[in-house]
């Protein structure tokens, strides 16, 4: 059985930068591709970016040219490269394949 676990959120300034990580067991992420999604405070979980299992991506378009997604050699580890951050982008990130979740990790963007 898959499980995700997310790691690298954190408190950053406005035009900061942070990586997240999505870290897979019992699946490669070569195979069966992931999504990211966030969800802001009092809102909606939202997707947020995809990298498909051939390697193609898209992104939601506010977070297009500032996110990028990659995975590392082995395919377990997928991460959100995460440039020029906006308050609005602040929020639980999550990790999801297969129909599973991460538990998430917390991104908060300061003014």
């Amino acid at each position: 059985q898959v499980q995700l676990v997310e790691s690298g959120g954190g408190l950053v300034q406005a035009g900061g930068s942070l990586r997240l990580s999505c870290a897979a067991s019992g699946r490669s992420f070569f195979r069966n591709g992931m999504t990211w999604y966030r969800q802001p405070p009092g809102q909606q979980r939202e997707w947020v970016a995809g990298l498909a299992a051939g390697g193609a991506t898209n992104y939601e378009d506010s977070v297009k040219g500032r996110f990028a997604i990659s995975r590392d050699n082995n395919g377990y580890t997928v991460y959100l490269q995460m440039n020029d951050l906006k308050p609005a982008d602040t929020g639980v990130y999550y990790c999801k394949m297969l129909g599973v979740w991460g538990q998430g990790t917390q991104v908060t963007v300061s003014a």
